[in-house]
């Protein structure tokens, strides 16, 4: 035989027992991998699952296992496990606490009625001074003003040569002269009626000379917004020669926003700040709602107006508004717990056993970093105030539906508060005695009484005969004092 012809064959023969080899162990693998399959299966038999959905659209449930209808994928049992503790989700306590998640309780609180916005400080148009000519004539000097000078009131603006005035005044003179009584009186109020001044008239029968050069002054303190005299230039009666804005008290045009404008009430307090003046408020009241929206911002321009004491704020200046509201008792939740989505607002509940709950709920005003709930909610629950989108997102995948509002047991209803306003008479640590005007809600008449308070800081600040606003609630024990501040004086 041919021995590379030999040593062919032992070569495939080789090859052969080695497939060999490696299919009897492949089916040696399979028998002896067959009898754990059943074991899963077993445990996953003990669960009762309720029924079967798609992660992608939890909402839609199906009563048997299979493909998605809607994504390339099988369809997830959902079990009984799973929908104990409320329907909601459970999140390992271990991953809760390394992303730092903090709970907040629903509580009832004080959120403020006010509204913040922005503003600029503009001239109070109220307060303008017109200087006009009263008689023709030619300007002889100006005495250095120009647009934009603060002046006082009294401060010369240019002296005005009138030619007929002169010829009147030697009249008069002569009148005088004559000591007709008739005619001198005639005389004085012809001269009047001429546009001249009683000052100016006295000082002609004073010093019995005409004086036909006046001195146009400033009739108030101001700004000068409109000079419109120059050295040499003629005038005719009734020409304006000078526009003046006062400066004692200035306008705040606030910029609120079109939504918001409803809970602006004309009278309202507002507290206003400055870059310029850090950590000092100027206060006043709202004056006006401006009848046209700013079509552009969609705000609505509110005048607030301030006292402007020593001339610091001016016009042009930027300031921050708070618009300061009565206070009113709600259920309250930080504003960074409320899941917004554009169609409803929810917040994740914590339940026993490390579960979470998506609820629904209608929510109202927000100030001060948290937010009105008006139903969804009840009092001592708890909601995730951080990463709660972590929770939103477990749920959704898990098919927990969000509680309906309706399912929300109702909060306890907050008691009835009164306001009015009053004068201190008496003072303790724990009461106030007030003389108060009518209060028509309760039918009670002008009278003196003492209230309880609250909470003894509530006195702090407050003294006798001091005018105060404050609010309060008829308890079993009598009339409890909530709120109580000295009235901003108007």
């Amino acid at each position: 035989m041919n021995p590379l012809r030999s040593k062919g064959v032992r070569i495939a023969a080789g090859a052969g027992a080695v497939a060999l080899a490696l299919v009897a162990a492949f089916v040696l693998g399979r028998t002896t991998a067959a009898p754990s399959a059943p074991v899963t299966t077993a445990a996953q038999g003990q669960k009762k699952v309720l029924y079967w959905y798609d992660p992608m659209v939890p909402a839609q449930h199906f009563d048997k296992p299979g493909k998605s209808p809607f994504m390339d994928m099988q369809l997830v049992p959902k079990y009984a496990d799973q929908a104990e503790a409320g329907g909601g989700v459970r999140i390992d306590p271990a991953r809760v606490q390394n992303l730092g998640v903090r709970l907040a309780t629903v509580q009832r609180g004080e959120l403020p009625s006010g509204i913040s916005a922005t503003g600029v400080i503009d001239f109070n148009e109220r307060d303008v001074a017109v200087v006009q000519a009263r008689s023709a004539g030619f300007v002889q000097r100006v005495h250095g003003r120009a647009p934009g000078d603060i002046i006082g009131a009294g401060a010369p603006l240019a002296d005005l040569l009138v030619p007929e005035w002169g010829g009147a005044q030697a009249e008069f003179l002569a009148i005088r002269r004559t000591g007709d009584a008739a005619l001198i009186r005639a005389g004085r109020q012809r001269l009047a009626l001429l546009g001249m001044s009683p000052g100016l008239i006295a000082s002609v029968e004073r010093t019995g000379r005409a004086q036909n050069v006046v001195t146009v002054s400033a009739p108030t303190g101001g700004v000068i917004k409109m000079l419109g005299v120059r050295s040499g230039m003629a005038v005719s009666a009734g020409q304006t020669l000078a526009e003046i804005n006062g400066l004692s008290t200035v306008w705040l045009n606030a910029a609120v926003p079109e939504a918001l404008a409803a809970q602006v009430r004309p009278g309202e307090a507002v507290a206003a700040t400055f870059a310029a003046y850090p950590g000092e408020t100027f206060t006043g009241r709202v004056s006006a709602l401006l009848p046209q929206t700013d079509t552009a911002s969609r705000t609505l321009s509110v005048r607030v107006e301030l006292a402007n004491r020593g001339g610091r704020l001016r016009p042009g200046m930027f300031a921050s508004v708070r618009f300061g509201g009565q206070a009113r008792s709600a259920l309250l939740v930080p504003s960074e717990a409320v899941i917004r989505t554009g169609k409803r607002s929810i917040v994740m509940v914590a339940q026993a056993g490390g579960r979470y709950q998506p609820a629904e709920v209608r929510i109202g005003r927000e100030a001060d970093g948290r937010t009105e709930v008006l139903a969804g909610l009840a009092g001592g629950e708890k909601v995730v105030a951080s990463g709660q989108f972590l929770f939103d997102s477990e749920a959704s995948l898990s098919g927990v539906q969000a509680r309906p509002i309706e399912a929300a047991k109702p909060a306890a209803a907050a008691p009835a508060l009164y306001e009015s306003t009053g004068r201190v008479e008496e003072l303790t640590t724990a009461t106030v005695t007030l003389s108060h005007p009518p209060i028509p809600a309760l039918q009670w008449p002008v009278m003196t009484m003492r209230f309880n308070l609250a909470d003894p800081a509530l006195a702090r600040g407050l003294e006798k005969g001091q005018q105060v606003r404050f609010a309060f609630e008829q308890a079993k024990t009598g009339p409890v004092i909530r709120r109580i501040s000295p009235e901003a004086a108007r």
